[in-house]
């Protein structure tokens, strides 16, 4: 099964309009299918970086782009009102022509809740208030009749949205996480997409046999609920230099979290990624690989599919070529430009949870 390649970026590490206007020319010219970012004000933990706010800047995507998919991945329902949502996501897919997938999570980052006055809750009635929030979302979008919901969470009375969306249904559902008590049935009820995240092949075969358990507990097929994977990846344009890029770190050690290792093959997005891909994690359904690029070690080489030169990325970034080489020869070093990233991490640094599996974007829950 081809898998398709996307790429993800951390909104919360320092994203401005430069970086987002050059990231997202990039994502369009290269041959990826999508970009996607997350929904946050700071980061888990100091220092504050620069965030650029989730819908404003889907808007200018949408209006700047022709090709890429795009969306949240995802956005807390404790931010914004869902009617609030529902009628953003309906007019920014209507403007791009189709091209918004609307990721929605519980929410899980304690911080920018207390920082901004936002109710997280605990984790039991959050997910209370996700399953409501799903409700009212799906019911304003697919409903062309007006819709009454009477909830401990929302309250609409004869609401509807207008215009309709253009989409049938409006913009698909995209549910991101790992659990199989919460997360995992709301899956099998509202979404059209299952993003898993930073999990290895046997963990992911594990999840999807659940979800296909629930899907048919609620009588829907296998097939309306797309399996995707966002994950991370070291590779290079030679062994050697993949060997200087894991840094200590083991193969074995990176794979078992589910994040790609290997050489890259210098063609467009899709045989990149199959041939990085564990092989353990072929015939398991994963129509599209979310690469995140929250560091300059984790963007290199996500770059140019058609070439394989890293620089025009590296440039989207806000790098400078210095006209030099390295020790090994053949790969230019890059500078930062001011404003840049710090200590080799990238313009956004490194994600601070690591719990879950590991990986970054993901929902907190039980």
């Amino acid at each position: 099964m081809t898998i398709e390649v996307a790429l993800m970026v951390e909104g919360q590490n320092g994203l401005t309009w430069p970086r987002w206007q050059r990231l997202v020319q990039a994502a369009e010219d290269l041959g990826f299918v999508g970009l996607y970012r997350s929904d946050h004000f700071p980061n888990a933990n100091p220092p504050e970086k620069e965030s650029l706010e989730l819908w404003v800047s889907l808007t200018w995507l949408a209006s700047q782009t022709k090709r890429i998919e795009f969306g949240p991945l995802v956005s807390p329902v404790s931010f914004r009102h869902l009617a609030l949502t529902a009628k953003m996501a309906a007019a920014v897919d209507d403007l791009s022509g189709g091209r918004l997938q609307l990721g929605l999570g519980a929410g899980w980052q304690e911080r920018e809740h207390s920082m901004f006055g936002f109710k997280l809750l605990a984790v039991g009635p959050r997910f209370q208030r996700f399953r409501e929030g799903l409700e009212v979302i799906t019911r304003l979008l697919r409903s062309d009749e007006p819709v009454t919901w009477i909830g401990e969470y929302y309250q609409l009375r004869e609401a509807i949205l207008l215009p309709r969306p253009v989409r049938p249904d409006g913009p698909p559902i995209v549910i991101g996480g790992n659990g199989e008590q919460r997360t995992l049935p709301l899956v099998a009820r509202y979404a059209d997409e299952w993003n898993a995240v930073f999990v290895p092949p046997a963990r992911f075969a594990e999840l999807s046999a659940r979800l296909d358990t629930l899907l048919a507990a609620a009588g829907r097929p296998r097939s309306a609920v797309r399996r995707s994977l966002m994950t991370g990846s070291v590779f290079g344009r030679d062994e050697r230099e993949v060997e200087w890029l894991l840094a200590g770190r083991t193969r074995a050690q990176l794979q078992a979290r589910g994040i790609l290792v290997g050489v890259a093959i210098t063609t467009r997005g899709t045989r990149l990624v199959n041939a990085l891909v564990h092989p353990a994690y072929r015939g398991l359904g994963i129509g599209r690989a979310l690469v995140c690029c929250s560091g300059a070690r984790e963007v290199r080489a996500k770059l140019d599919m058609s070439t394989g030169d890293p620089r025009p990325f590296y440039r989207a970034l806000g790098f400078r070529s210095t006209g030099e080489r390295n020790e090994r020869g053949n790969i230019e070093l890059l500078r930062r430009e001011p404003r840049g990233v710090r200590d080799g991490t990238g313009w956004g640094g490194r994600c601070p949870r690591r719990s879950n599996g590991g990986g970054a974007c993901v929902e907190s829950e039980e």
